[in-house]
């Protein structure tokens, strides 16, 4: 990245905006396409694990690189110039051109935070492999995010490979040493499943999904086990400020579950890029305070 890094730092940052807007486009089609896919598969393994002919399916099949973009609501397909991020959906009003239904908010929405996340990174590590990395990561953090709140899933196809990846660049130093990793991924997850356990029994409920396990065990690989206690924190508080204003400024019923992911995404995300900074602030209060 030497070229890249030659460049001026405003340079580096609008070219990430840039960047991210592309990638973001990536992720609307992966958060779009990832669950359905996975639905489809496990109605075939249910079909063939009860000995059923498999029934016909109605859509056509798809996967992340096939077929190209088209609209949810007519399967019309999406035209070059009608898919550039952002800008098509202000020049389009927000709606289809072929059918006229509204196109979700959600994309031009994930891919201003991608770009924004983009430039961020780009910021706190400059044009750099750790930098790209942390792209992956938040990429990552996004698609969960996204489609843990539109379908309270957090697919093993993207949490298996994060983790594995995480402990594997942990050889290279960037972020947490191969020790750290390993220790981070087992307490991410052991860390939540023992409050599962134990709300399940003072309650007989789940409190919250092994998804939610998974993902910390991930950020565990990332950013090692120290991490942990802070994202668990940061996670909670939110997850509770967010819950509070929605049972009492939008209706949102009390006991209906609402989605963890994206309270720990966001966590990990921010321990990510100013982690080391909150544990020596708050190291510091605690000696200050004695």
């Amino acid at each position: 990245m030497s070229e890249v890094q030659a460049l001026p730092e405003a340079a580096v940052l609008v070219l990430a905006g840039v960047i991210g807007l592309l990638v973001g486009s990536f992720l609307n089609v992966v958060i779009f396409r990832l669950p359905r896919m996975l639905e489809r598969g496990w109605r075939r393994d249910c079909q063939l694990y009860l000995g059923q002919e498999a029934a016909a399916e109605t859509a056509p099949d798809i996967n992340l690189l096939w077929p190209n973009s088209f609209c949810p609501a007519c399967r019309a397909p999406i035209r070059p110039w009608e898919n550039i991020p952002m800008v098509s959906y202000l020049l389009l009003r927000g709606r289809c051109r072929a059918c006229g239904v509204r196109i979700p908010l959600r994309y031009p929405v994930i891919e201003a935070l991608t770009a924004g996340i983009a430039v961020l990174v780009a910021w706190r590590f400059g044009a750099s492999w750790p930098g790209l990395a942390a792209l992956v990561l938040s990429g990552m953090l996004i698609v969960l995010s996204a489609i843990d709140l539109e379908h309270q899933l957090l697919p093993d196809a993207i949490n298996g490979p994060g983790l594995w990846l995480g402990l594997l660049l942990s050889l290279t130093g960037w972020f947490v040493e191969p020790r750290d990793a390993i220790i981070g991924a087992a307490a991410g997850y052991l860390a939540l499943w023992g409050v599962y356990q134990l709300f399940r029994l003072a309650t007989g409920k789940e409190g919250m999904g092994f998804g939610d396990f998974k993902l910390l065990a991930l950020l565990g690989a990332w950013l090692g086990w120290q991490a942990i206690p802070v994202i668990v924190l940061i996670s909670s508080t939110l997850g509770a400020v967010v819950g509070s204003a929605m049972i009492l400024f939008a209706g949102h019923e009390r006991g209906k579950p609402l989605p963890f992911g994206p309270y720990l995404a966001a966590a990990g995300f921010i321990h990510l890029c100013w982690g080391q900074a909150l544990i020596d602030a708050y190291l510091g209060w605690f000696h200050a305070g004695f």
